[in-house]
């Protein structure tokens, strides 16, 4: 039994190419130091003393700013690779964590975080490209869960401490956030060499016209669900955040902790996960389950008692919703770009979080305001159901569901390592 489950974890991590688990490590040490976004609304709320409408207004500064770094992103991995925009985005996006961190009012945080957010996001794109560059079409969808695996591993060791630095001092949490994204600037360039990408520096080639993103529409479609599923999603690390500290009275360590729980769920069993069930059932099939999965969860957390260890129970449970549906999500915009036009898709994909994390903190205020937390909750379940069975119908219409395996781009690299 044993030698069973270390042969499925070894088979699960074989075959992905070495620039891949590069690319891996600096995502790793990024989001080791991925503290602040996680408790920028019990910042703002018990450190600056906003109002919850205010503090969800913050997070909803961020999303806009993502949308604009996003979208400039896009334009620019196509026109100039993602390489060097990714080296760019990771040092200015570290010197701006660090300056957002001495901006004390409403007004100078609100512009300070729109500017750091339209630098740190623009890396989202071009990190999801340099993944589809690096990887073949059999091990992409895997390729996105090791990526994963080093964000919420990342995750995990960045919520833990940013919980106990927050204990301490919360200006810390900016410093080491900073600091991070710095030292990956630093080790990207250390471990993979530059790449000339994008129409701008290849100079002489000639290129067919390509289908953009925003005249597809069953990727118009798709992106309306997702957006409709981030901003539920989101609320786990805005709202429910200060719903475990203002109604069931945990402290910011054990809030740290439950995040914590989140990424090391996805540590343990996301790859296997991925490598044992990819190919039996369509994408569509796994996103629309996992998603009803995630409603579920903050349905819970309305009907279980206000202890951690019930805590710690919605969190695996959402935990596993974002394991079966995310990875294909990924694959699915994949699926329908080419080499010249795949910063596009994944900018389109970006502003997509990006759009949520907009509407889904300001929205959720809104309801905890007006309404109560418990409405909140029931409204994210209806949300979470109605855009599983969108994805699912998605599937249908557009010849997914009939297929269990979705034909993908052939990667410009595909050594394996």
């Amino acid at each position: 039994m044993v030698d069973a489950t270390l042969s499925l974890y070894k088979n699960a991590y074989t075959g992905l190419s070495k620039k891949t688990w590069y690319l891996s490590l600096v995502m790793l040490v990024n989001r080791s130091g991925t503290m602040v976004v996680a408790f920028l609304t019990v910042y703002c709320n018990t450190q600056l003393h906003f109002s919850i409408q205010q503090s969800g207004f913050i997070v909803a500064i961020f999303g806009a700013g993502a949308i604009i770094g996003a979208y400039l992103g896009g334009k620019i991995i196509d026109a100039w690779g993602f390489y060097p925009l990714q080296v760019v985005s990771l040092l200015l996006g570290g010197i701006m964590f660090i300056v957002v961190g001495y901006l004390k009012t409403f007004a100078s945080l609100s512009i300070g975080v729109l500017v750091l957010s339209i630098c740190n996001e623009s890396f989202r794109p071009a990190n999801s490209t340099a993944i589809a560059h690096y990887s073949s079409v059999e091990n992409r969808t895997r390729s996105f869960s090791l990526n994963r695996l080093a964000i919420n591993l990342g995750w995990a060791v960045g919520s833990a401490l940013g919980g106990f630095l927050a204990s301490f001092n919360y200006h810390l949490l900016f410093w080491a956030d900073g600091i991070t994204n710095i030292l990956s600037a630093i080790l990207l360039l250390k471990l993979l060499p530059y790449i000339k990408t994008g129409r701008k520096q290849q100079k002489g080639k000639k290129y067919s016209r390509v289908q953009s993103p925003y005249r597809d529409k069953v990727y118009r479609v798709f992106i309306v669900l997702t957006i409709l599923f981030a901003s539920c999603f989101f609320q786990l690390f805005t709202m429910i955040s200060l719903y475990f500290k203002t109604q069931w009275h945990l402290n910011e360590m054990f809030i740290g902790l439950l995040m914590a729980i989140n990424g090391l769920v996805i540590v343990a069993i996301e790859m296997v996960l991925v490598y044992v069930i990819e190919g039996t059932k369509p994408h569509t099939f796994f996103i629309g389950v996992g998603v009803a999965t995630v409603g579920a969860g903050f349905m819970l957390l309305n009907v279980m008692p206000h202890v951690f260890g019930a805590a710690v129970a919605c969190i695996v449970i959402i935990t596993i919703g974002e394991i079966m549906s995310m990875p294909f999500m990924n694959s699915f915009w994949i699926s329908r770009t080419s080499e010249h036009n795949r910063g596009q898709y994944a900018a389109m994909y970006t502003i997509a979080w990006s759009t949520a994390q907009i509407a889904g903190p300001g929205l959720g205020g809104e309801i905890i305001a007006h309404k109560s937390y418990s409405t909140l909750l029931w409204a994210l379940l209806a949300i979470c159901l109605a855009a599983s069975f969108g994805y699912i119908l998605l599937g249908r219409y557009s010849g997914y569901s009939s297929q269990l395996s979705v034909k993908q781009p052939v990667a410009e690299d595909s050594s394996i390592a």
